[in-house]
C-alpha cells in the first residue's frame, strides 16, 4: 500500500490540435505576443508539435502527421482547438495508479515517450467529465 499520495505539480501544458503549425502559429506570434520556443516531431503519437511558453505553462500546437494519428482523428471529429490539459508530476506511476484506484479509465496503463524529453499517460476523457488529462514527468537520465 502506498505511503504518499502522488501530488500534481502544476499545470505543464495545454494542447490545442491545429491542422496546420504554419498556418496557425502566426496568430500567436503575431496577435497574441508569444514567442515558439521549439518544435519537434513525435513518432509515436504521430504529430509534429510547436511549443509556446506562457509564463511557466506551455502552448503545445499539435499538428498530425498521418491520417491515422490521434489528433487527426480529434480534428476530424471536432476540428481544431483545446486538445487535452497535461499536469506535470514527479511520480507518473503513481498518478496513474491513483486515477485508476478512483475508477478512472486510464488510455495508457503505462507511460509512454512523449514531447520534451518527458514521459507522458493520458486518461480517458469519458471519465474525467470531457476533459482529456494528461500526466507528464521528465525522463530520468
Amino acid at each position: 500500500m502506498k505511503t504518499t499520495i502522488p501530488q500534481i505539480q502544476r499545470i505543464d501544458h495545454l494542447g490545442i490540435a491545429v491542422r496546420s503549425i504554419e498556418a496557425a502559429l502566426p496568430y500567436y506570434e503575431r496577435a497574441l505576443g508569444l514567442k515558439c520556443e521549439h518544435f519537434e516531431d513525435v513518432p509515436s503519437q504521430k504529430v509534429r508539435t510547436a511549443f509556446l511558453p506562457v509564463g511557466e505553462v506551455h502552448l503545445e500546437l499539435l499538428e498530425p502527421t498521418a491520417d491515422d494519428s490521434p489528433i487527426a482523428k480529434f480534428l476530424d471529429d471536432r476540428g481544431e482547438g483545446i486538445h487535452h490539459i497535461a499536469f506535470a508530476t514527479g511520480d507518473i506511476g503513481g498518478q496513474l495508479e491513483q486515477a485508476r484506484d478512483a475508477g478512472t479509465r486510464l488510455i495508457h496503463e503505462f507511460p509512454i515517450e512523449g514531447a520534451g524529453d518527458k514521459l507522458v499517460a493520458f486518461l480517458h476523457p469519458k471519465s474525467t467529465f470531457g476533459v482529456l488529462t494528461e500526466f507528464c514527468q521528465p525522463k530520468a537520465h
